[in-house]
């Protein structure tokens, strides 16, 4: 079939003729079409009527065309490179193919006949279209025109101009730091790992010396990657620039140092934390990034319990307390502080924050960065703070006793107080800051709220498949929720693809305990009676507890249970 025989489709009226759509779900969607100018595929995906597979397999179908299965290995990305990734972006078609002079193509609109026309034009051959999911091709996108392979070919070229150097004395300082060096190899290299870490999603960028290269890691998911693997050489050139642009000495290579700098990637601005840490082999540099302008989420969206939502607004409407998010270093505690300020921001409200460092800047709170090496540490914020007449207070973490007891002052005398706890539950965080030297009829005079929460991977929802749980497995599930209080019919886990990188997981899901105080907590806390304190807790949480929560997410298929008992979490 040639393009000028592809007949028009009327995507809405071939639905409903086929019964994967209703009337009045076409209307809501046209409605919608019209005010936000979206295709009409698009807008009936967001309001999750149909999946882009489903439109995929009905266009193929129709047309008599062939459905392409969106598998790198599927691909000959030989083909596929004949066009450039903005060309495949714009015309939503890769070549997958070729036999002879005819290359195959997966298009995702057939019905698209201005794209289509252009495809045998710019790859000067005949066509032989198939219909793929949008999302596929995007997968396919990702994985064919991915920055590693352009990022180890800088590393190649750097690496062989330090070799052409005289002898081992390579000025590295010199080769990163020459004026105007936007084009030297070092820079290119740095600039397409940041584009490759933005795509992915990377929370982190690990730098690591070993005994014959330099590994590169992303951390995404919290889990992390290999990236690839560099010449042992470039590891100076790297730690120089990286340090040069965060105002960090260059020459001083004996000890650890800290820094900041600002990078402009896929048209964002990312804020990188940059940290170095000597090592037998060279510095092992790790930076975090940070989105400069991030859509931070409500606490509504967050994924907490509606018990627990409930019992969080509560203490946020109250005028003076302490409330406390804990969990270990990377479980989302300040995505949830966050989120508590974004309910608590109004022109009424005077909120002062001090952070180490300040991750996020946000409109209508003053945030100061704590820095200890001048003696402004958390607890000397806060009595400045204090004194600044605020309605609430964000103490980033509390780490001392000093710290600890201010807090618990401002507290108890009309501010409300958010702040952060390593501890692994709820019911730990009391004994926690009694440990660091609070009073105990203090805590429990100031204490109002404490979440505990964890982050597990989801499972892909592009490759997940039903799942059968081992023995080990199933007694962890029954220990949770009950021998008869779950079946296996839900369980899923994800077989590996394009979309996820063969990983099985796809993005991350929080888990939240909620442990608001009653009379019996406060009654124990003022006895010092922390056996009755534990056990009051354990009747207020009663099902609510982080481990059932992680395995009810596991009967609902959105994690694995590998996930959910790796958090690492008993029941009181």
């Amino acid at each position: 079939m040639s393009t000028a025989q592809i007949p028009k489709i009327r995507l809405g009226e071939l639905l409903i003729r086929e019964g994967l759509l209703r009337e009045e779900q076409l209307q809501q969607a046209l409605t919608r079409q019209k005010q936000t100018g979206r295709r009409l595929g698009a807008v009936l995906q967001d309001l999750g009527f149909v999946t882009d597979e489903g439109i995929a397999r009905l266009l193929a179908a129709q047309l008599k065309f062939p459905y392409f299965t969106a598998v790198l290995e599927n691909v000959d990305v030989r083909a596929a490179r004949k066009l450039s990734e903005l060309q495949v972006r714009k015309l939503r078609a890769m070549p997958v193919g070729q036999t002879g002079d005819r290359i195959r193509v997966a298009v995702v609109d057939p019905t698209d006949w201005q794209s289509v026309d252009e495809l045998p034009r710019l790859l000067k051959a005949e066509i032989d279209i198939e219909v793929i999911a949008e999302s596929g091709l995007h997968a396919l996108i990702d994985r064919v025109y991915s920055n590693n392979e352009n990022i180890q070919g800088l590393a190649k070229k750097l690496s062989e101009e330090l070799k052409s150097s005289e002898g081992d004395a390579v000025d590295f300082g010199a080769l990163g730091l020459q004026a105007g060096a936007e084009d030297a190899p070092v820079v290119k290299l740095l600039q397409g790992l940041f584009d490759e870490a933005v795509r992915v999603r990377a929370s982190d960028i690990h730098i690591e010396p070993m005994a014959s290269s330099v590994a590169i890691r992303l951390r995404v998911d919290g889990h992390l990657r290999p990236h690839a693997e560099f010449d042992l050489r470039l590891a100076p050139a790297l730690a120089s620039r990286l340090k040069l642009v965060a105002a960090l000495d260059i020459s001083e290579r004996r000890l650890p140092q800290d820094g900041r700098f600002v990078v402009q990637v896929r048209n964002q601005m990312v804020d990188i934390r940059l940290s170095t840490l000597p090592s037998s082999h060279g510095e092992s540099l790790v930076m975090r990034l940070l989105l400069k302008d991030p859509m931070l989420a409500s606490l509504d969206k967050l994924g907490i319990p509606e018990a627990g939502l409930k019992r969080m607004h509560d203490a946020l409407s109250q005028a003076a307390g302490l409330v406390l998010v804990t969990g270990p270093t990377g479980s989302g505690k300040t995505t949830t502080l966050y989120a508590a300020l974004g309910a608590l921001n109004a022109a009424e409200t005077k909120i002062l924050t001090a952070e180490d460092p300040v991750e996020y800047r946000l409109a209508g709170i003053t945030q100061v960065n704590v820095n200890d090496r001048i003696g402004l540490g958390f607890a000397q914020v806060l009595r400045a703070a204090l004194r600044q007449d605020p309605d609430a207070i964000l103490i980033g973490e509390m780490r001392d006793q000093d710290t600890v007891d201010t807090c618990m002052r401002a507290a108890v005398t009309g501010h409300l107080v958010l702040s952060t706890l390593h501890t692994n539950d709820t019911a730990s965080a009391a004994a926690r800051l009694i440990d660091m030297g609070a009073a105990p009829y203090m805590v429990g005079m100031a204490l109002q709220l404490v979440i505990a929460q964890r982050l597990v991977r989801r499972v892909c929802s592009a490759c997940a498949a039903p799942a059968e749980p081992s023995i080990a497995q199933r007694a962890w599930l029954d220990a949770q929720l009950g021998r008869h209080g779950w079946d296996a019919t839900g369980l899923k886990h994800g077989r590996g693809c394009t979309r996820c990188r063969s990983t099985g997981y796809e993005g991350r899901l929080g888990l939240y305990e909620v442990l608001g105080m009653n009379e019996d907590l406060v009654g124990a806390l003022m006895k010092n009676d922390m056996a009755g304190f534990l056990s009051a807790a354990r009747q207020a949480l009663a099902d609510q507890q982080l481990p059932v929560q992680a395995a009810r997410a596991v009967t609902a298929g959105h994690t694995t249970v590998d996930e959910a008992m790796r958090i690492g979490v008993r029941a009181l």
